[in-house]
């Protein structure tokens, strides 16, 4: 089976934040950022790898790097938005943000 290529756009909220860049500009670690970028890159060729859904249409991204990485999104068809991200630690509070910030998207 081929992987399907994905169109990658991040989430915007109204007052313009764009909460996916405003958490990876967060991450200190230069080679945490690259390997998260590097992931995102990976999906937008149509390999979403270790991949799970977490509810409300809502998907996470697992990279087992450092404190394991998650990096939420939603899909609508070959579209894939970026909606936010976090660690494994953080997942009980990322998570219904990712999921807001989903039906946000929809509203």
């Amino acid at each position: 089976m081929e992987a399907r290529p994905r169109e990658i756009r991040v989430y915007q909220t109204e007052e313009g934040r764009e909460p996916f860049w405003e958490w990876l500009d967060g991450i200190a670690d230069q080679e945490a950022r690259g390997i998260v970028l590097n992931r995102i890159d990976r999906v937008e060729r149509g390999n979403l790898g270790d991949c799970q859904a977490v509810g409300e249409g809502v998907f996470e991204l697992r990279i087992d790097f450092g404190p394991g990485y998650r990096v939420y999104f939603g899909q609508d068809g070959d579209l894939v938005v970026l909606l936010g991200g976090g660690t494994k630690r953080t997942q009980s509070k990322d998570i219904p943000r990712a999921q807001a910030h989903w039906r946000n998207y929809h509203a």
